[in-house]
């Protein structure tokens, strides 16, 4: 699964590589949790759009709100399958800005945190859908991560990992009129070990209610890369 990421890059870098429009400002964030908003990316109009949207998908026919909890994540290999995800994997694709995800390994008594993020060290795309709630106190929109068989960096620490969609797959993700499941669910690629590095953090990540540099901290100058 994915169940928290990092985006600390500023919002002008953002829109010079992902090409988007956004109203609104960005801080830094160093440990985002389900629950919270994040910065997405879906096509309106037939430009780019950037939203902040809450991070666990709730189903526009859902009657509370609370699914959303559970529904950070959707198996790639059974997106156009599962009811609260076949609807948006047709019409409602999203791009979840991140620049780096953790995970944890456990050994012994104890779970140890890594980061994962791309050896250049740039920003990058989980592929994600998204749902709009018509609740009591009006609209919510709402998105999820889209996970798969995790890579050969990643397997030893856990067997699933967020799907990173490269640049020259972007468009035809975002592209509504696009509906072909079977030709949508093959770019749902476990992305290449060999671009990603990870290294170990210390365990001040384990709470989200810590979102500070610190967070993303290698604990020893040792990264450990993807041969």
């Amino acid at each position: 699964m994915c169940g928290r990421f990092t985006l600390t890059v500023d919002l002008l870098a953002l829109q010079e590589r992902f090409h988007f429009r956004y109203e609104g400002s960005l801080a830094p964030r160093f440990n985002i949790a389900p629950g919270q908003d994040v910065l997405t990316i879906v096509a309106e109009g037939g430009e780019r759009v950037g939203k902040m949207m809450c991070w666990g998908l709730v189903p526009f026919w859902a009657k509370d709100v609370r699914i959303g909890a559970k529904m950070i994540n959707a198996r790639a290999e059974t997106i156009d399958e599962k009811a609260s995800f076949r609807h948006a994997f047709k019409r409602r694709r999203c791009l979840i800005l991140a620049d780096g995800f953790f995970e944890w390994k456990k050994e012994r008594t104890k779970k140890v945190p890594y980061r994962f993020t791309l050896k250049t060290g740039e920003p990058f795309a989980f592929a994600g859908l998204w749902e709009r709630w018509d609740g009591p106190s009006g609209p919510l929109e709402t998105c999820t991560i889209i996970t798969t068989r995790a890579n050969e960096l990643i397997a030893p620490i856990h067997d699933r990992m967020p799907v990173i969609l490269p640049p020259e797959r972007h468009e035809d993700w975002l592209d509504p009129r696009l509906d072909d499941s079977e030709y949508l669910k093959s770019l749902l690629l476990s992305y290449p070990q060999e671009q990603m590095q990870m290294y170990e953090v210390a365990p001040l990540v384990n709470s989200p209610k810590n979102d500070v540099s610190a967070c993303i901290e290698p604990v020893n100058s040792r990264s450990m890369e993807g041969m």
